[in-house]
């Protein structure tokens, strides 16, 4: 199952569509969230709940682009299908 999420990056041009990325898993340890970040710290992704953790720690861009609020990266992965 393809999954894809958002990171804000803050400067153009640190990584381009196609491209193999790494994540890496961080936790929020007061509300218990998790947040990613394509590294070598290039784009953060928003907080998200257990239940929507990500289990892949690589994907390939597939759109960088730029919007008023500033840079975004769009990352795809391949996830198991988590359904029972």
């Amino acid at each position: 199952m393809k999954r894809s999420m958002d990171f804000t990056m803050s400067r153009p041009n640190l990584v381009k569509a196609g491209q193999e990325v790494e994540i890496t898993e961080g936790i929020l340890k007061t509300a218990g969230n998790y947040y990613y970040t394509i590294e070598p710290a290039v784009a953060m992704s928003a907080n998200y709940r257990k239940n929507q953790r990500l289990v892949s720690r690589k994907g390939i861009v597939t759109e960088v682009g730029e919007t008023p609020r500033g840079y975004f990266v769009r990352v795809e992965f391949d996830e198991p299908d988590k359904r029972v």
